[in-house]
């Protein structure tokens, strides 16, 4: 069974021959969303490609996009190919999902070495990520948010009213800990009935002020908190932009982990998971809402998306790579790695499920956008 890296795109649009600016102008957003995707899938191949030469391992082929090849070029033992559909891509090693005599070939390595293989792809992916927050807090023209208010809006705030003071530092929000103002958002945001529990530090003592109640507005069918407090921003200085997009990227990390946990869960229905036909309308409408001086919201939605993509291969699944490096961890517990069939059988189980639910959620997608 060989691995690999999908990742759904659609564009939809209305061609009109009568206005090819027009055209361009509908258009052009889902380029990007294309080329993001692109460059996300390149990385993440790229981690697998670089350490498996670092090993010596042979590659048979790298290839970016599936389906039918539309162009090719041999390098050594190496095939790089281009294929027709922008919705993934591969590196093909010998001896990966079939037994092989080259001495080169993936299953001959030590187990060591091919789980650096297997789990480079995804921490290219969270590399990105961090350089990709860097850059957004660098080039931002405000200082760094942190977790720590300045002060407070509107007539009569609410969260004043009861409990919170100006110059809380938050520590955590409905029991969760919190490093950053990403933080602060996300609980703040699943919260379900805008009655909150904080902790904060104040004049060096940690204080529980709980059951903070905030008003509320619905937003396009969903209820959201009004935030009547501004938070502290700090000076940008290489070290703090630094700081702060580690931990900024820590954050966007937990809580992929968090709303997997609520999906389990059943937190969420169907209706508020985006698929691929989703996020590239996200992204879509993010591209042509960006401006020559402002694309942080667009490289925003880029660094969640390949952070995302990091930790979810990372999960312990079958057909992930988090379930490869399970047998691969098994296999150095055991001494002795699984029979290939029943690797192979286990994968293919999990990527047939994953698909389907690839299929369920895309549907829901062009549902969705005919309802509108």
């Amino acid at each position: 069974m060989r691995r690999y890296t999908i990742y759904l795109t659609g564009v939809i649009y209305i061609f009109n021959l009568a206005s090819i600016s027009s055209v361009w102008n509908t258009t052009w957003p889902f380029v990007i969303a294309i080329l993001f995707f692109g460059v996300i899938i390149f990385v993440h191949e790229c981690g697998h490609f670089f350490f498996a030469r670092i090993f010596k391992v042979k590659i048979n082929e790298f290839s970016m996009g599936m389906g039918p090849v539309i162009f090719k070029r041999q390098s050594g033992d190496t095939q790089y190919s281009l294929r027709l559909f922008p919705i993934g891509g591969f590196v093909a090693m010998e001896g990966e999902d079939e037994d092989s005599d080259d001495k080169n070939a993936f299953g001959k390595k030590p187990p060591w070495q091919r789980a650096v293989i297997i789990a480079a792809g995804a921490m290219i992916n969270l590399i990105l990520g961090l350089i990709l927050m860097s850059v957004i807090i660098a080039s931002s023209p405000d200082g760094i948010g942190t977790a720590r208010i300045a002060q407070f809006v509107g007539e009569n705030p609410q969260s004043q009213a009861h409990g919170l003071m100006e110059g809380d530092e938050i520590k955590a929000i409905n029991g969760h800990r919190v490093y950053t103002s990403y933080d602060i958002n996300f609980f703040m945001m699943r919260d379900k009935d805008a009655v909150i529990d904080f902790t904060v530090r104040r004049d060096g003592e940690t204080i529980n002020v709980r059951s903070v109640k905030f008003e509320t507005m619905e937003i396009e069918g969903v209820t959201a908190v009004i935030y009547d407090f501004k938070i502290v921003g700090i000076e940008k200085t290489f070290g703090s932009v630094l700081k702060h997009a580690v931990l900024d990227s820590v954050s966007v990390a937990r809580i992929v982990w968090i709303s997997l946990f609520d999906l389990v869960t059943f937190q969420f229905s169907l209706n508020d998971l985006a698929g691929p036909i989703g996020t590239m309308e996200i992204i879509a409408d993010t591209a042509s809402q960006a401006t020559s001086a402002n694309y942080s919201g667009l490289l925003m939605i880029m660094a969640f998306i390949t952070i995302n993509i990091g930790i979810f291969n990372l999960l312990p699944l079958p057909a992930l790579d988090g379930g490869r490096l399970i047998f691969i961890i098994i296999e150095g517990i055991r001494k002795k790695p699984i029979e290939a069939k029943y690797e192979a059988l286990v994968h293919s189980i999990g990527i047939a499920l994953l698909l389907t639910l690839m299929a369920v959620v895309t549907f829901n997608d062009i549902v969705k956008i005919f309802k509108r």
